[in-house]
């Protein structure tokens, strides 16, 4: 593993621990709820690690199917590189989203705010992702198939592993664990059921 690889990981590790302590800190009146820090910390960069490794092989297998296979090892690199502008973004906005929590956010708006920091933080890792891009595209225009490919993938699951790791902020009055103790439930139905309020 080179080098600049290994200190990109670290700092995907270390900026997503960051934004998840802080994500977990949500109403901390208990020693229990004190967990919730230690496990942000440790959910924040299992999300971004665990959504990236699930995509890449049927990214990889795109890339074959279209001939880029060549160029995959600077594809990947150029994916990497946006995870660590989502994770340092994130880690950016680490204390807006403390101070946000001691102005006296509700439950419902913790949630919602934190998913606006990480909409926030995906259109930063975009822009680091298409100029990562920009010279594979420039090399062969069907990288911009490829590179919406990974977007839509990519957000696709993310909210699916992001659903399957909850709490990240806990509820207040439920016992604290480091999952949902349910059965696996798909992110997209309770959503779907919340729109048409049948949930």
């Amino acid at each position: 593993m080179r080098k600049p690889l290994r200190r990109t990981l670290v700092q995907i590790t270390l900026a997503g621990a960051v934004y998840g302590a802080v994500m977990g800190s949500f109403q901390l009146d208990s020693a229990e709820r004190g967990l919730l820090v230690l496990f942000g910390a440790i959910k924040a960069p299992l999300l971004v690690f665990a959504t990236t490794l699930i995509c890449l092989p049927g990214y990889f297998t795109l890339n074959t199917v279209l001939r880029l296979r060549p160029d995959f090892p600077a594809a990947a690199g150029a994916i990497i590189q946006g995870q660590a502008a989502l994770t340092v973004a994130l880690a950016s906005l680490a204390p807006i989203t403390r101070f946000a929590y001691i102005c006296g956010l509700d439950h419902r708006q913790a949630i919602l705010f934190n998913a606006a920091m990480f909409a926030l933080a995906t259109a930063v890792a975009q822009v680091v992702l298409l100029r990562q891009f920009r010279p594979l595209i420039a090399r062969n225009p069907r990288h911009r198939l490829t590179l919406w490919a990974w977007v839509i993938l990519y957000a696709f699951v993310g909210i699916q592993a992001g659903w399957m790791l909850r709490p990240f902020i806990g509820t207040p009055g439920k016992p604290v664990t480091f999952v949902r103790e349910e059965p696996f439930s798909n992110a997209y139905v309770v959503i779907a059921s919340l729109i048409t309020g049948l949930f």
